[in-house]
């Protein structure tokens, strides 16, 4: 029998180390079926975070498409997504370090097809018309906002394309109906995104490929969402709206709207990026679909004349990017003890078989801590949500009567949610002792859009006392140790890590990965996508500077006490290196222990191995020495100003 050992809390040897970490995390997402070919997109730590397009074979084969020196990632509305679409194993991709489109056929190197200056995105092919139909964000103009727009491009002469749609500030998703006849199209404005008031569009597609009798079908009114329409192979149009206030299905027939699904639950998602899709066609009236609920997914057959709907047999919590055709379904999914993976389906016998996994980790699943998710009171006598990870490794026990320390994650978005999807990142820190809360605060999707409502005019209040109420109410149920309580969250999640230690005296020490401290500068700074996502959340902007410096860590670093460290990527277009940099500097005057860690060569959220691995290390090098831990790794020496 193994030894188990005594050690405090935090201190755990664990053999998920960060180069382990970093190593699995290679992403996986972008299906695309082509005849019995499989794509996807892979992003590669190992190789600078390089976006790599790889094909699976029906022999089972599996290869590299995307050759050394491009990327294959978009950055329109800067996220990406829908960076490629195949078409006859002619593969067409936008490279990430100029952001051409370029073509690929088998066999031949990639080949330019469109100008600098352009970025596109979201495309497909129209066989009839030999035209690819995609979103292209024009940024020739200095000092302008980009433009978006719908285009037209001849896949052989290439071109910057000729627009067929213009005057929303956003497009999305063109589709064409199977005979070609239809197009349609996701569209909305400023100052709404697209899980706020988006519309679905149609217009008919003329013999010279021209549009005519543009309609809007559902949408665009301000209390309405719409996601992924799409065509049946019977030429009616369906999608997904939140109009009951939550996102279930419907169509469009005889220019009635019908109601396809209609539960308790979302088959929809927040559009951050391009290319998702949460259902598709096994049959015109049969599909298979993705339904969240509650931070869970389940995969169900939907029967579209009755509603009913019928969930799988399957082992995963987490589904996304489905694509779908009369013989299987192939998507992306995880569970808590399984990595995220491409997943098929076979639909005649219902085999299963994982054909990629993003992470492969050699570790015994007992150093695996399982979430469980928990409800807990919080503000204004409302319920909020979050999955708790407790310390688990098989190898150490704390010191009778010792509580661990415990990492509160607040996640990005914050239009988004956390997943319970097996994530090396949480078990990095669990398997050390230390207990994990990620929280889906108010403002999290997969609970309906009420709940998704919570966070309007309230961003910097709502998901800050959520994570706070959390961690208070683990602390009296007596399950971490209420004197070491962190938080830490990205991006969005920065802000609210930064809001909770300047508002809150509940955390003993903090970790802010490219946040946000200055929502005014923000306002003023961020790309086109988001500058007016605050017009939700705070208010109007400059109407309500006063709510912008109300809610900016910034004005009130005086609350912050504790200790703080920043990593920040100097690429960063989305939260500027500034809003580091200015945090840093107010803390520093006030003699507060900080440390700021930044990365050449990174942008929003860090690609390349070596800092990830660098910024996961220097992070436990910074609570060790906060709270005075002795760790089992080897760790890299980081600054830290004023301890």
């Amino acid at each position: 029998m193994a030894t188990v050992h005594s050690a405090p809390y935090g201190s755990w040897q664990s053999p998920i180390t960060a180069a382990l970490v970093a190593s699995s995390a290679v992403r996986l997402d972008e299906i695309v079926l082509d005849g019995e070919d499989i794509y996807w997109v892979e992003m590669r730590p190992q190789e600078e975070g390089r976006s790599v397009i790889v094909v699976r074979r029906p022999d089972g084969t599996r290869v590299d498409v995307t050759p050394p020196g491009f990327s294959a990632r978009t950055r329109v509305h800067e996220y990406g997504g829908g960076s490629y679409w195949v078409a006859g194993s002619v593969v067409y991709f936008a490279n990430f370090a100029d952001q051409r489109l370029y073509r690929q056929r088998p066999g031949f190197a990639p080949q330019p097809l469109t100008p600098a200056g352009m970025r596109y995105a979201d495309g497909i092919v129209d066989a009839t018309r030999r035209r690819i139909i995609c979103v292209r964000e024009d940024h020739t103009v200095e000092d302008r906002e980009p433009v978006n727009t719908l285009v037209a491009l001849d896949p052989d002469a290439g071109g910057p394309g000729e627009v067929l749609l213009e005057g929303h500030d956003f497009y999305s998703t063109p589709r064409l109906s199977p005979d070609g006849r239809w197009l349609s199209w996701l569209a909305w404005n400023h100052p709404h995104m697209p899980w706020t008031a988006s519309a679905v569009w149609t217009a008919a597609v003329n013999a010279d490929g021209s549009l005519r009798l543009p309609h809007c079908i559902a949408g665009m009114d301000g209390g309405e969402s719409i996601f992924q329409p799409q065509w049946s192979p019977d030429n009616l149009l369906y999608f997904v709206s939140d109009r009951t206030g939550w996102w279930n299905i419907y169509r469009q027939r005889a220019g009635q709207i019908e109601t396809v699904t209609n539960l308790e639950a979302e088959f929809g998602l927040p559009q951050w990026i391009f290319g998702m899709s949460t259902y598709g066609f096994v049959a015109p009236d049969r599909l298979v679909a993705a339904c969240y609920r509650e931070g869970v997914a389940r995969l169900v057959a939907v029967d579209a004349r009755s509603g009913a709907v019928d969930p799988f047999d399957l082992p995963f919590a987490e589904y996304h990017n489905l694509h779908i055709d009369a013989r299987q379904a192939v998507f992306v999914a995880g569970a808590p003890d399984t990595p995220q993976s491409i997943v098929q389906v076979l639909l005649a016998g219902g085999q299963t078989k994982t054909l990629a996994e993003g992470s492969a980790p050699s570790v015994d699943k007992r150093y695996f801590s399982l979430p469980r998710a928990i409800e807990f009171p919080t503000s204004g006598g409302l319920t909020a949500h979050a999955f708790f990870y407790p310390p688990c490794n098989p190898d150490f026990e704390a010191p009778h009567g010792e509580r661990p320390p415990l990492l509160v994650i607040s996640h990005g978005g914050p239009t988004a949610s956390t997943s319970s999807t097996l994530n090396l990142g949480v078990q990095y820190w669990t398997s050390r002792g230390f207990g994990v809360l990620d929280v889906n605060y108010g403002g999290s999707t997969s609970y309906g859009r009420r709940y998704r409502e919570r966070l309007d005019d309230n961003w910097g209040v709502v998901d800050v006392d959520d994570c706070a109420n959390g961690a208070l109410y683990l602390a009296r149920l007596d399950e971490v140790d209420g004197a070491r309580l962190i938080i830490r969250g990205g991006s969005a999640g920065g802000y609210t890590t930064l809001c909770a230690l300047a508002f809150r005296n509940v955390f003993a020490a903090g970790a802010s990965f490219y946040g946000v401290g200055d929502l005014e500068g923000l306002a003023r700074e961020t790309h086109k996508f988001e500058s007016r996502y605050l017009d939700g959340l705070i208010g109007p902007y400059p109407e309500r500077l006063d709510l912008y410096r109300e809610h900016s860590p910034l004005y009130h670093v005086e609350g912050i006490q504790c200790p703080v460290i920043f990593f920040q990527g100097m690429e960063d277009k989305v939260v500027p290196p500034n809003q580091a940099e200015e945090m840093v500097q107010a803390l520093r005057r006030r003699k507060i222990p900080v440390a700021y860690v930044t990365y050449a060569g990174e942008a929003h959220g860090f690609r390349q191995e070596k800092n990830l691995i660098h910024a996961r290390e220097a992070e436990l090098y910074f609570y060790a020495r906060v709270f005075g831990l002795t760790v089992a790794d080897a760790l890299p020496a980081i600054e830290i100003e004023n301890l």
